[in-house]
């Protein structure tokens, strides 16, 4: 836990635009933490270093928006901004093979249509790569053995389905090599490029693997993954030989297994396995393709050596850095790595690792303005669900409540929990703005790994199919018990919040269990799985029949029965707690039809609802200006519900787009805010 002085301390109670509405005291002497530090633009993420370790590379604001930003190795203040995005922040970029260029995708207004955007590092030129209005790249593989080009994806031709092409970096021509006639969801290629398989789905939501010869996909099928194991079994990738095939693996077992298969023969081999939770990833040798480690993510995230060289360097890095770390980039000499280290309650930092010697250099905090900030720790807890299912469960806890930092609330304090969406997706360890942002406001915040979430087994997401709404949602039930019986919070003093998935499950939180929660925040959530299910963009094709597996069938009379029982759209009438609603107008997964709808039914049984729209956005607020604005709304909101603390909305609407549908009167201070 971190200190603060006198000082600090009297300088938030100064700042004018900071009230406090909680009865609680103690949390009164914590300062208060802007929102702009917790989610303004961040000082520097995402360090790469270049396969010829002569540069590093990373994003960071130039003049207000993140770009790509280079420096010599050795050198960082001697950084130069690459790119020049004016709104649309940068958020992925990756080193050309050759080192002569970096790549990264960008969309607009939140459409998701990514392109591929290239910048030459010696003299800044920047072209489109993909040049192709509303499609969406996939980067197929990029190898560090062919130097000059990369395979990419490009669905220009039929918005379903990806062509493969190779990329020549330096020209930016793109040659075909392979017309996605056939329907297949993806390709694997090896390390000389070369595509190997191809995967399709199956009508059950299974998938096919075939093998690729010269180029021509054969017709029978090499590997076949059932419904149950389709999220938790899929390649990983080749060796630089070709004669090894790596796959996450749940065939034949619940987690996934990290699996050698010897491609001649056919004969696979267990690597390695955890009963606890799925192998996620490893670390693979640049040169060789062998894997060295692996990871697994069971309460946290760890490594596990299979290589002694590496061993010794993970064992160093545990010794050194003091949180979690994970390797992020390795040059083609493996002499240099870059490390990220998330201390969870500091700001994460990244570092440069140099093997030879064990040397290790910061180059960077993510975030120092939030140095020396009182964030607090975050909290691993297992939780059964009623059918004795075990939850991986995330808790932080307000300095006011845990001020030993044990972890054990020492009185009840109003609590959030805060959804994951996906649903197909999980909550991990580690520093989270929005825990540390509701923290400091003085609410306890739980995120519960519900069924259906990946990383514990084949096992534990079907137990979610067909379950939206019902034991998914009896599992966020059972863990706000958990929480009243554990002290945490008391039954009247609890919301929910989420985005997407967890914004459904706040709108089925509101109408299915109507006096659960004393609020609700619903970020690009579904309020109807029919509509939902209508407009899910073209690309996710290959996977609409999983969807329909899992969630219900619209094109059955079964099925359509289960979807409509299953949309808070047609409980609107139940809701009796507040709710606030932010969505992007763009949102291409969850169309902005699916708030708009809600919102119109409870219009029309005169029920409150405050509504706000982005119009260039789309599933989340990606423009800082944008997610400070709806959480500056959503902590006043929480405030007149809960009774923690807030800092006043003032002018936080002012640079952002944000259009106040529905609902100002109802949350402090946005009246006056909107109409400015």
């Amino acid at each position: 836990m971190l200190r603060t002085t006198l000082a600090a301390l009297f300088a938030v109670a100064l700042v004018p635009s900071v009230h406090a509405q909680s009865a609680q005291a103690p949390a009164a002497q914590v300062p208060l933490i802007e929102r702009a530090k917790l989610f303004g633009n961040p000082s520097k993420i995402a360090a790469a270093i270049s396969p010829d370790g002569k540069w590093l590379s990373w994003i960071a604001p130039r003049d207000g928006v993140l770009n790509v930003w280079v420096a010599p190795v050795g050198k960082p203040d001697q950084a130069r901004p690459l790119t020049a995005e004016k709104t649309r922040p940068i958020r992925s970029v990756f080193w050309a093979p050759d080192s002569k260029s970096l790549l990264f995708v960008n969309d607009k207004g939140g459409d998701e249509n990514f392109l591929l955007y290239g910048v030459d590092v010696a003299s800044g030129t920047q072209k489109v790569l993909t040049p192709f209005e509303k499609t969406r790249v996939q980067v197929v593989n990029i190898s560090r053995q062919v130097k000059d080009r990369i395979l990419i994806g490009v669905n220009d031709r039929d918005p379903r389905w990806h062509d493969v092409y190779s990329l020549d970096l330096a020209s930016g021509k793109l040659a075909l090599v392979y017309k996605n006639t056939g329907d297949y969801a993806g390709f694997v290629a090896d390390e000389q490029l070369v595509l190997r398989l191809a995967v399709k789905s199956r009508p059950d939501g299974g998938s096919d693997y075939f093998r690729v010869v010269k180029d021509k996909v054969e017709a029978t099928p090499v590997a076949r993954v059932d419904l149950d194991d389709a999220l938790t079994t899929s390649p990983l990738g080749f060796t630089t030989d070709g004669k090894t095939l790596y796959w996450n693996d749940s065939r034949g077992r619940d987690t996934a297994a990290l699996v050698a298969q010897d491609v001649a023969g056919g004969t696979s081999r267990v690597v390695a396995q955890d009963a606890r939770a799925d192998i996620a990833s490893g670390l693979f040798d640049v040169r060789t393709g062998q894997v060295q480690a692996y990871e697994v993510d069971f309460l946290k995230h760890e490594y596990v050596a299979l290589d002694k060289d590496v061993k010794g360097d993970l064992d160093h890095l545990k010794r050194e850095l003091k949180g979690d770390f994970q390797v992020r980039s390795r040059t083609d000499a493996d002499d240099k790595w870059i490390v990220d280290l998330d201390p969870v309650s500091a700001p994460p930092s990244t570092w440069l690792y140099e093997r030879k010697g064990r040397r290790l250099s910061k180059l960077f905090t993510a975030r120092p303005e939030l140095e020396g900030a009182p964030l607090v720790p975050m909290f691993p807890q297992e939780i059964k669900a009623r059918d004795g299912l075990n939850l991986v469960s995330y808790l932080t806890l307000p300095k006011a409540a845990d001020p030993s930092g044990s972890g054990k609330a020492a009185r009840p304090v109003p609590m959030v929990l805060l959804v994951h969406g996906g649903p197909w997706a999980r909550d991990s360890y580690g520093y989270r703005s929005y825990h540390q942002w509701l923290a400091n406001r003085g609410y306890a915040v739980l995120s519960v790994n519900y069924r259906g979430s990946t990383g514990f087994g084949k096992g534990f997401i079907s137990k979610a199919d067909q379950q939206w709404g019902r034991k998914m949602h009896d599992d966020l039930i059972d863990a706000v018990d958990w929480a009243v019986r554990s002290g945490v919070t008391t039954r009247d003093k609890v919301a929910i919040m989420g985005g997407s998935y967890g914004g459904y499950a706040t709108l089925a939180g509101l109408t299915f269990t109507p006096t659960t929660f004393a609020c609700g925040v619903d970020i690009v959530g579904p309020s109807n799985l029919f509509t939902l299910l209508q407009t899910i963009p073209p690309y996710w094709e290959s996977g609409k029949q999983q969807f329909y597996k899992r969630m219900g069938d619209p094109t059955t009379e079964e099925g359509r029965a289960l979807l409509k029982e299953r949309s808070p759209l047609n409980f609107a009438d139940r809701i009796q707690r507040p709710l606030l609603i932010g969505q992007g107008a763009n949102d291409p997964r969850v169309n902005v039809r699916e708030s708009d709808q809600i919102v119109a039914a409870m219009k029309e049984k005169n029920i409150p609802v405050t509504y706000v729209v982005f119009p260039d956005e789309g599933h989340g607020f990606a423009r800082p200006v944008n997610n400070i604005a709806f959480n500056a709304v959503a902590e006043n909101f929480l405030s007149s519900c809960l009774g923690g603390r807030a800092e006043a909305i003032g002018t936080a609407l002012a640079p952002s787009t944000a259009q106040v549908k529905e609902g100002a009167a109802a949350v402090p201070g946005l009246q006056q805010a909107a109409a400015k």
